[in-house]
């Protein structure tokens, strides 16, 4: 009954189908055009991935082979790998050395690189935008040249070790702004344009003759029309050039998928010269307890998450338009019993949804 209820909600989604001026603009960074060409990306945020083999996890194909994880995902048809990156981390292992040798250790299997700046010490989300230490935090001036300076010195560093990235996202799930209390939305939206701005001309300092990457945009909230267009006038009354709007998606949080291709459509129809990527999925079983239905159960056929996966996916390529761009799954390697990998890390069948879209 659960799995012919999800088959007709599907086939229901698949039927339903004062301009700012800003210190420091300058014409090449507001006419130069990336030329990074996306046909759909199949991504993953793989940023714990070197942390958990480099603490002797062994990850194992779906038939238990033991295999360097970057060839797990590139074999079962992924293309694009994530990579957040923090400015002085106390615990986490993102820094910059780490992230390049990781997004050396992709781009040679063949990976594109989106390249995720927090412009924070730590995690960097919707309700907490924390400014790295090292920054002044009471003059966005100052704090705009320290974005500026090191955006730029943070690409060039990338550019010169070999892995430019294809795509850059200037802060993460920035719904409410970023670097916090300069930078926070909706209070003082010209000091956030300002900062991100920075950013942007940090990428043109940092990438001298090499290509500008594609710029995402991120809004947290996948499935909430109103919300994003709001979001999405307002900077864009900035003018300030960028190419592919990210959203979130997270079910228990966001809504139903319905609401997210609403969404989606919405954004198409509304900023016709942005593409849309969700650039973060995941779906979490233990976030529904017994007063709310789970959308998958746990006995469903391949598991809870490569039902979500096979949805999601499938809702996005309902929508007829070449701007719809992909989907990346938020960490699914960060260690055993993580989103893809079963407690002796072992592939879970969610690693398999793509395989049929595979070239041989």
């Amino acid at each position: 009954m659960q799995q012919k209820a999800r088959s007709v909600a599907l086939a229901s989604i698949a039927l339903a189908v004062a301009g700012h001026s800003l210190p420091g603009q300058t014409l090449d960074s507001l006419t130069d055009v990336a030329t990074v060409d996306i046909t759909y990306a199949v991504g993953a945020d793989l940023s714990f991935l070197k942390s958990a083999e480099d603490r002797g996890v062994e990850f194992r194909d779906v038939d238990g082979t033991v295999r360097p994880g970057l060839d797990i995902f590139r074999d079962h048809g992924y293309n694009w790998i994530r990579l957040r990156l923090f400015h002085t981390p106390t615990r986490l292992p993102n820094t910059l050395e780490y992230t390049i040798e990781l997004a050396q250790a992709a781009k040679e299997r063949g990976f594109r690189f989106l390249l995720d700046f927090h412009y924070s010490d730590t995690w960097a989300d919707p309700g907490n935008q924390i400014t790295p230490v090292a920054w002044d935090t009471t003059d966005v001036g100052v704090l705009a040249d320290s974005v500026y300076a090191y955006t730029m010195d943070a690409i060039r560093a990338f550019r010169e070790a070999g892995v430019m990235p294809n795509m850059v996202q200037i802060g993460n799930e920035v719904r409410n702004g970023m670097m916090w209390p300069l930078g926070r939305v909706p209070e003082n939206w010209d000091n956030f344009a300002r900062l991100f701005k920075a950013g942007l001309d940090g990428i043109d300092a940092g990438r001298g003759q090499a290509p500008r990457p594609l710029i995402m945009l991120q809004y947290d909230n996948g499935a909430e029309t109103e919300g994003n267009k709001a979001y999405f006038d307002a900077f864009n009354s900035y003018d300030i050039p960028y190419d592919v709007i990210g959203l979130s998606y997270y079910p228990w949080w966001h809504g139903n998928l319905i609401q997210l291709r609403d969404n989606v459509l919405s954004l198409l129809d509304n900023y016709p010269d942005k593409d849309v990527i969700l650039v973060e999925v995941g779906y979490r079983p233990y976030e529904y307890d017994d007063t709310e239905l789970a959308p998958y159960p746990d006995d469903i056929p391949g598991g809870p998450r490569k039902a979500f996966l096979e949805d999601v996916n499938q809702t996005l390529l309902s929508i007829s338009s070449r701007r719809v761009k992909g989907l990346f799954w938020w960490e699914p390697a960060g260690g055993c019993g993580r989103d893809y990998f079963d407690e002796d890390c072992v592939a879970l069948p969610v690693m398999t949804v793509f395989d049929r879209f595979m070239r041989n």
